[in-house]
């Protein structure tokens, strides 16, 4: 089948998922010998316009698993803002060494609504935006080599289809399921919807860079330390604070990260599906 562009598309917060895309969206471009176009949606002054999508476009579409499904707060956008027309598409989540759950499923099916083809997939873990404690340093080399493998993978299948194939088969449950409820030490629910980053006022110097890095536009520009938004508890503002000032200290969240570096420190490996 002949492409003639290929495009890495994905929400990402703290830089994960976007590396993981364009991995493989780079070295798609490169063995079919096409372009390489991006469309980063993390920030909401880029989901004010999408791009179009067209039959002959390759589409590496990312998104991180939250709770083990995709992001609450961005289910809306994804269903309601990206037309596929006929393009080829890969749905690739990834997930902070837990497990991925039905998020893979959830984006295959959105996507095949929205007029994709899913011609493959790919749950792929990460570092834990919570704890750098889970998954480590990853994707690591050995990640990225195999997410190259996969992409070659792809890219042959792609020059092989002579028609539309099925939606690719994915683990997860279908129809999806609920929300997985994140836990705390003691087996119990964690319940930390309404909490938000604290800001330690001796060290932060009002850069700005916390409230532009915040998918949700909730941190205010004039004073970091107050977010009247929604937290979506996604860390970017943690992880891009370059004094280190920003942190959580509610107490059932930082219990549900305690009981995660208990139990799901062991080596979570990719998966793929092609």
């Amino acid at each position: 089948m002949k492409i003639s562009r290929v495009r890495a598309v994905y929400f990402s917060p703290t830089g994960n998922t976007e590396s993981v895309v364009k991995t493989i969206a780079g070295q798609l471009a490169e063995e079919l010998d096409v372009s390489l176009q991006i469309y980063d949606f993390t920030l909401p002054e880029n989901r004010e316009e999408v791009p179009v999508f067209k039959p002959d476009g390759l589409i590496v579409f990312g998104m991180p698993v939250y709770a083990g499904r995709v992001p609450n707060k961005m289910l809306s956008f994804l269903q309601n803002h990206f037309k596929g027309e006929g393009a080829l598409a890969i749905p690739v989540t990834t997930f902070g060494n837990r497990n991925f759950d039905n998020g893979l499923i959830e984006l295959r099916n959105e996507l095949e609504k929205n007029g994709f083809h899913t011609i493959a997939g790919a749950g792929i873990p990460t570092e834990h935006v919570f704890s750098d404690k889970l998954a480590t340093g990853r994707p690591n080399g050995e990640d990225m080599e195999r997410l190259a493998e996969f992409a070659s993978e792809v890219s042959r299948k792609v020059e092989e289809m002579t028609e539309i194939p099925a939606p690719i088969e994915v683990r997860g449950d279908d129809p999806v399921g609920p929300y997985y409820t994140p836990l705390g030490t003691d087996g119990k629910p964690a319940v930390f919807l309404k909490a938000k980053p604290k800001t330690k006022t001796e060290l932060c110097d009002k850069c700005g860079i916390c409230a532009k890095a915040c998918p949700m536009g909730s941190i205010s520009a004039e004073d970091p330390a107050q977010v009247p938004g929604i937290c979506i508890k996604c860390q970017a503002c943690i992880k891009k604070c370059p004094v280190q000032a920003k942190y959580f200290d509610d107490p059932a969240f930082l219990s549900h990260v305690a009981m995660l570096e208990q139990n799901y420190t062991r080596r979570a490996e990719a998966e793929l599906f092609v």
